[in-house]
């Protein structure tokens, strides 16, 4: 993994407050001490109106969604009770929290968009440019209905003379693994690491497919078992004659899309994130310590 913290404590929003020397586990959320960490996802699979693969987004949906997992989060806050004083005197006084997405990947498969294109790293930077942009409406709203939070004074947004907010930080984006699975979409702003894969737990071992991959090939009357053991076993769908060649081209997994393409996307969903983003860089088996070095 990388971080940068010297980037971190640049784009600080409580600089008199003290540095941030720390995250949490996942690197999404630079907290000061004892600051905990707050966070939600939107499903952007499901902010979508139309039929794949030629969906469209619901801009109003999202809106609306962006708005409630703010309150709903805010509400998280007041909630909660924290385990040590120090936790909770920060956590109050700044009141960050991390409204993310996942369900990216999936998201651009209905669009009928590969991840591994230009048009994946714009559409990542409009989408979350328009939640960074309604989840500070609502933080702003929250702050008139319910008061900025605490710290406000000490922050740069005083600083600058704008409008008080209820959240110091508002938008993250962590990798959603356990969600994701929850959810049945993809994870993060990840592209799928498999399409279908032999899974064990316990006793037990079953092939996993890919839901959406599973929906299509369906619709098309192509999906089978012996299809799905077959994707399991080469671990691609490019070479497999029963798949389609448009969807050979929006389903392709995380080593099959260039790095430099993984940490363009990063960089675009990061410019209209409050806090950071946490993903991961899949490279193929043969990549080099050089390949590894241009990533950081």
């Amino acid at each position: 993994g990388v971080i940068f913290l010297d980037r971190i404590n640049q784009n600080d929003p409580t600089p008199d407050l003290g540095t941030i020397e720390a995250t949490n586990p996942c690197g999404e959320a630079p907290l000061l001490a004892y600051e905990s960490c707050v966070l939600g996802s939107i499903n952007l699979s499901h902010m979508l109106k139309g039929t794949a693969p030629e969906c469209e987004l619901d801009w109003e949906k999202l809106s609306r969604m962006v708005s409630l997992g703010v309150r709903f989060l805010d509400n998280t806050i007041t909630m909660s009770r924290f385990p040590l004083p120090q936790i909770a005197d920060i956590t109050y006084g700044n009141r960050k929290i991390g409204l993310g997405v996942m369900g990216f990947a999936h998201m651009l498969i209905k669009m009928g968009i590969s991840y591994d294109s230009a048009q994946a790293v714009k559409t990542a930077e409009t989408v979350m440019r328009f939640i960074s942009d309604r989840a500070l409406e609502a933080s702003r709203q929250l702050a008139k209905e319910r008061g900025s939070f605490p710290n406000f004074d000490k922050s740069v947004y005083a600083e600058r003379a704008e409008p008080p907010t209820r959240n110091a930080a508002r938008t993250t984006v962590a990798p959603t693994g356990t969600l994701s699975i929850i959810a049945g979409c993809s994870s993060g702003i990840e592209p799928l690491f498999a399409i279908c894969y032999e899974r064990k737990a316990l006793d037990s071992e079953f092939t996993v497919v890919d839901p959406l991959f599973r929906e299509m090939m369906e619709a098309r009357g192509a999906f089978t078992a012996a299809l799905a053991q077959e994707v399991a076993r080469t671990g691609t769908v490019q070479d497999i004659d029963g798949v389609p060649q448009d969807l050979r081209g929006l389903f392709k997994t995380a080593t099959e899309i260039p790095a430099a393409q993984q940490v363009g996307l990063v960089s675009a969903v990061q410019n209209h994130t409050d806090s950071s983003v946490s993903k991961t860089c899949s490279l193929p088996a043969s990549a080099t310590v050089e390949d590894v070095e241009r990533v950081f």
